[in-house]
C-alpha cells in the first residue's frame, strides 16, 4: 500500500494521473507509429479501420461515437482514408444528410495484414494477457467515472 502525498506534493508533475496517462499514451503512439508504417495508417486511422471492420457500414456520426470524435476532427481522417482506397462514403438513401462510411475491399483485406498489430502492442507492454484486460478493464472504469463527472458540471467541487 502506498502511502498518499502530502499535501505539497499534490502539485508535482509525478503525482498527477492525467500526466502518467498522457505519458503512456505519447509512448503507445511512438509504438503504434512503427508497427502501422508496413500498413501505411497512422494511428487515428487504425482506429476507424478498426471500428469499421467490426461494425462494417456506419454513419458518420455513429462511428464518430465510437471513437469519440467530433465530426471535424473524422472527415479528414476519412477523406485521407479514402484517398488511400481503404474507405468509401455515401450519403445515406434514407437520410441526405448523413454520409455512410463502408470499408473497400482493399480496407478489408488490410483487416489480415493487422491481425498482427494487437500482438506485437502487446508484447511490447511486456504484460500478459491478464494483465492487460485487468488495465483496460480499469480504464474503462475510469472512463466512465470521468464522463459522469463532467456531465454532472464541475468536478470535484462541492455543493
Amino acid at each position: 500500500m502506498t502511502t498518499p502525498p502530502k499535501a505539497e506534493d499534490w502539485l508535482r508533475l509525478d503525482q498527477q494521473i492525467c500526466f502518467s496517462l498522457h505519458a503512456a499514451s505519447r509512448a503507445f503512439g511512438g509504438v503504434y507509429r512503427v508497427i502501422l508504417k508496413d500498413l501505411g495508417l497512422t494511428y487515428p486511422q487504425y482506429l476507424v479501420m478498426l471500428v469499421l471492420w467490426e461494425h462494417g457500414e456506419l454513419p458518420v456520426k455513429r462511428l464518430g461515437e465510437h471513437l469519440r470524435l467530433d465530426s471535424g476532427t473524422l472527415s479528414p481522417l476519412l477523406k485521407r482514408l479514402e484517398a488511400a482506397g481503404l474507405v468509401r462514403r455515401e450519403r445515406s438513401t434514407r437520410d441526405e444528410r448523413s454520409v455512410e462510411v463502408r470499408p473497400t475491399a482493399e480496407g478489408t483485406a488490410l483487416r489480415e495484414r493487422a491481425a498482427e498489430v494487437p500482438r506485437r502492442i502487446a508484447a511490447a507492454t511486456g504484460f500478459d494477457v491478464a494483465e492487460i484486460g485487468a488495465l483496460r478493464a480499469r480504464l474503462d472504469q475510469l472512463t466512465t467515472a470521468l464522463d459522469a463527472a463532467a456531465l454532472a458540471g464541475t468536478p470535484g467541487r462541492g455543493a
